[in-house]
C-alpha cells in the first residue's frame, strides 16, 4: 500500500514512488541525485533524466529528454519509455526529472496537472520518479501546491497545504490531511484536473481529518465543473459526512456521494 513519507536520501526512493526533492539554492541537481540514476544500474533499471542537457552525471542514463523538444506530452514519453523498459527486459523506469521554474499561473496548472500525471503513471506502473525542484526561482505558493500531489518528500520541502492527494493503487486517489479554507482553492483545481480525465473520480478519505465549507464548495463546484461528471467520496468520517448534509449540499443537483 503506497501512503506519504519523508525520505532522509535518495537511497531510500522504491518501486511506485513519486519524490518531490526540494533543492537548495546551490545544489547541483545531478550531484544530489547521482545515487539514485546511478542505483538504476545495480537494480536493473532503465534510466531517463528529464531536462535541459547535462553535462555531468548522463554516463548512467539511458536516454536524456529535453522537455522543450518532445513530441507530445512528458507523460506519453515516459510512458512509452516505461513500455520500451519492458520489453527490454528492465526491472522499472528510473525518472529523474529536473523541473524548471514556472512563475506564470497557466503554467503553474500545466505543471500541477502533469504532475498527477507523473503521480498516477508512478503508482499505475510501478516506475521510480523523482521531481527535483531548485530554490531558485521558484515562488513559495507554487511549490506548496506542487508538493501537495507528491505523496513523498526529500530535502528542504516547502509548507504545504495540510492535505495531500495521492494515487491509491488502482481504486483512486486518497485524500489526507485537512481541507480547509488555507487550501480549498488548490483542492479544487485538483479535482477539477481529475474530473477532466475520468467521468467518475473515486477519493478515499479514510485519513481525511477535517473538510470546512470551503473546502465543500470547492468539492460541488468541480462535481459540476463539466457534465456528466460524479465524485465519490468513499471513508469520509461521520462528521464530515453530517457537516456535508447540514451545509445543504447533499442534493441531486451536486453529483457527490458521501459513502462510508
Amino acid at each position: 500500500m503506497r501512503a506519504p513519507r519523508t525520505l532522509t536520501t535518495l537511497d531510500e526512493v522504491d518501486t511506485g514512488d513519486h519524490v518531490c526533492q526540494v533543492l537548495d539554492r546551490m545544489d547541483d541537481v545531478i550531484d544530489r541525485s547521482r545515487a539514485f540514476v546511478a542505483d538504476g544500474a545495480l537494480h536493473g533499471d532503465k534510466v531517463v533524466i528529464v531536462g535541459a542537457a547535462f553535462q555531468a552525471g548522463t554516463e548512467f542514463a539511458q536516454l536524456v529528454l529535453d522537455p522543450g523538444r518532445l513530441d507530445g506530452s512528458l507523460l506519453a514519453a515516459v510512458r512509452r519509455e516505461a513500455a520500451y523498459a519492458d520489453r527490454e527486459g528492465f526491472r522499472s523506469l528510473r525518472v529523474l526529472h529536473h523541473v524548471r521554474p514556472s512563475c506564470h499561473a497557466e503554467q503553474a496548472r500545466e505543471l500541477l496537472r502533469s504532475e498527477l500525471d507523473l503521480e498516477e503513471f508512478a503508482a499505475d506502473t510501478g516506475a521510480l520518479v523523482v521531481c527535483a525542484y531548485s530554490g531558485v526561482g521558484w515562488d513559495l505558493s507554487t511549490l506548496r501546491q506542487l508538493g501537495c500531489v507528491h505523496p513523498h518528500h526529500l530535502g528542504s520541502r516547502a509548507a504545504s497545504p495540510a492535505f495531500q492527494v495521492y494515487r491509491a493503487g488502482r481504486k483512486g486517489w486518497a485524500v489526507d490531511g485537512v481541507v480547509d479554507s488555507d487550501g480549498a482553492a488548490l483542492f479544487g483545481t485538483i479535482l477539477c484536473s481529475l474530473v477532466a480525465q475520468t467521468a467518475t473520480v473515486r477519493l478515499l478519505c479514510h485519513a481525511l481529518e477535517f473538510f470546512d465549507a470551503a473546502g465543500m464548495s470547492a468539492l460541488a463546484d468541480a462535481a459540476r465543473y463539466l457534465p456528466d461528471r460524479k465524485v465519490i467520496m468513499e471513508g469520509a468520517n461521520e462528521t464530515v459526512r453530517l457537516a456535508w448534509e447540514l451545509s445543504g449540499f447533499a442534493i441531486p443537483d451536486i453529483p457527490v456521494v458521501m459513502a462510508p
